[in-house]
């Protein structure tokens, strides 16, 4: 499907038939382009074709789609479709037009489509058209489709190729002499040529001056949620990934110290907290640290026991900590607390540590919550939400709804394979036009040939090797740790927390990376039967890390799994 997502402004008949086609089986192959624009239109200023559906050794269909519940030709000859004004072009002329604007285009660059049907038709979605609308000789009675054909829409467009190409057959002598085409290479040279993927090659320096800004200015909108809840005590802001959260987070942290308070902003991952306390340096009366390293400074530990498990960090250092603060009393006081990444941090003994943080506890104490409760809690279960009501009895809850992070496809993608409900619906950054990529492969060690083609076409397209993050849900035993390219291995390097270095490509696992961002990942080892725990949440993370290109490389029964197909 080109491109990887239907917009929400699609009509729902379009929604329907992209859906129906996306979910079909059997259609590996096929090519279908959707909403393609016709600058050279036979008829009109400009047009468009709803579908362009290309089939290897079958046809072309150009398809115009009607998503109205009425349709009415009167007897002057005008059609009244809904509510739409009255027209006398009806929609067998406009799918005509379209299919013959796109075949004049072809022509005109050499393709040659003898032997290749180049058909038009017209999918009524909304009404059983096929049996309700007369006989005529104004159409062919195999260029209706219905809403009865979204039940099996790759039936249906083959139908309507095979009536028609007997249609051409009787009608052009030899016509279908030597097979029907288009063969597999014309077929991808005429996709190419209808919807070709480009990019010029100067605007590499632009692209990235420009992300960043967008990111600044959309980001800085969410910052309006802060002056909207700055009259409550305890308010959690909670959004999906790159709704903003963490910015938010060091702007309100910001603020509390301007209006001379002394507090934390705490989060969970590692790598996260190193950024923020760069970011956040030289703030006096700021201290920034994840909150592991504030339980082990309140219980005073030099080291970390060796071995240490889930036991020792989700009781035995929290309740140490706990012992510290009931000790030192109102000297461990902050004026607030901010808290991001939250989602992993409520805890009911996490959440009694707090309650000793903070001046007023848990009930009266200024308290601002970051968190991302769609499947970003990969390290606790899912009822975070709930005990943070439950402990915090006044806590105001913001949703932030708008991804500002991630290109409209990325999210759509993040949509489909983490089957999010309802998932991303509005963006703040504007659409490129290239779709993220999926590769899969069939044994572990073929990713690292696919790994390196990937950066390497990143580099290509003008990515600096240093904007490029390797995630994998493995740790030492990820393509990036263990691979043998003599180049990867050069340019690979751990991620620790700080920016790559020129001529770099940083790796870490996903649950390291949490809270970050790229402009552009790939994400390698998503394989479920390595990474059964938590699959669905690090696939989440991994994707929804990539600001502008996304790669990711999925094991074949894996991918047949996550797009609905069954083991």
């Amino acid at each position: 499907m080109i491109p990887g997502f239907c917009s929400e402004d699609a009509p729902p008949g379009e929604k329907a038939i992209y859906a129906a086609l996306r979910d079909s089986v059997g259609t590996d192959e096929w090519m279908v382009l959707h909403s393609l624009g016709i600058a050279d239109h036979v008829r009109q200023v400009e047009g468009e074709a709803d579908f362009v559906v290309v089939v290897p050794e079958t046809g072309i269909l150009v398809i115009e789609v009607k998503s109205h519940r009425t349709i009415d030709r009167g007897g002057e000859g005008t059609w009244k479709l809904g509510k739409d004004a009255p027209t006398a072009r009806g929609p067998f002329q406009q799918a005509s037009e379209a299919m013959y604007s796109l075949r004049a285009f072809l022509e005109k660059r050499k393709v040659n489509l003898r032997g290749i049907p180049m058909l038009s038709a017209v999918w009524f979605t909304g009404v059983r058209a096929r049996a309700m609308l007369p006989v005529t000789p104004e159409w062919h009675t195999w260029q209706v489709m219905d809403s009865e054909d979204l039940k099996s829409a790759p039936a249906a467009i083959l139908r309507t190729l095979w009536a028609g190409s007997t249609h051409l057959d009787e009608k052009v002598k030899y016509f279908s002499y030597g097979g029907l085409g288009p063969d597999d290479q014309t077929a991808e040279r005429i996709v190419n040529l209808l919807r070709p993927k480009f990019e010029l090659v100067t605007a590499a320096g632009d692209r990235r001056r420009a992300r960043e800004a967008q990111l600044d200015a959309f980001i800085e909108e969410q910052a309006l949620g802060l002056d909207a809840a700055s009259e409550n005590q305890t308010v959690l802001f909670a959004g999906p990934a790159g709704s903003g959260k963490t910015f938010l987070a060091m702007e309100s942290a910001r603020r509390e110290i301007a209006a001379g308070k002394q507090g934390q902003l705490l989060c969970f991952n590692r790598f996260l907290g190193k950024q923020l306390a760069s970011d956040l340096e030289g703030l006096d009366g700021l201290s920034v640290r994840t909150f592991h390293q504030e339980l082990i400074r309140l219980a005073a530990l030099e080291r970390i026991p060796e071995g240490a498990g889930s036991l020792f960090w989700n009781v035995e250092l929290p309740e140490r900590a706990i012992e510290t603060l009931v000790e030192r009393g109102s000297s461990e006081l902050s004026d607030f607390l901010v808290i991001d990444e939250v989602q992993d941090i409520a805890t009911d003994l996490y959440l009694d540590v707090l309650d000793l943080m903070v001046a007023g506890g848990l009930k009266e104490g200024r308290l601002l919550l970051f968190g991302d409760f769609e499947r970003q809690a990969i390290f606790e279960g899912e009822s975070g939400r709930e005990l943070l009501r439950s402990r915090i009895p006044y806590l105001s809850i913001h949703k932030l709804i708008q991804n500002c992070r991630n290109l409209p496809r990325i999210g759509y993608q993040v949509n489909l394979l983490s089957d999010l409900q309802p998932g991303y619906q509005q963006f703040r950054r504007q659409d490129d036009g290239i779709d993220p990529v999926l590769r899969q492969y069939h044994a572990w060690q073929d990713q690292s040939e696919l790994l390196s083609s990937a950066i390497r076409g990143l580099k290509n397209e003008g990515y600096d090797l240093r904007e490029i993050v390797v995630l994998s849900p493995l740790r030492d035993a990820s393509t990036a740790a263990m691979t043998c390219d003599p180049w990867l291995r050069q340019i690979l390097k751990p991620a620790d927390g700080r920016g790559a270095r020129p001529g770099q490509v940083r790796y870490s696992t996903i649950h390291a990376f949490k809270g970050l961002e790229a402009p552009a990942v790939v994400v390698t080892d998503l394989d479920v039967s390595s990474t059964a725990e938590n699959f669905e949440s690090l696939l989440y993370v991994g994707l929804t890390r990539a600001t502008d290109r996304l790669i990711a490389l999925v094991e074949s029964r894996t991918l047949h799994n996550i797009l609905g197909g069954t083991a």
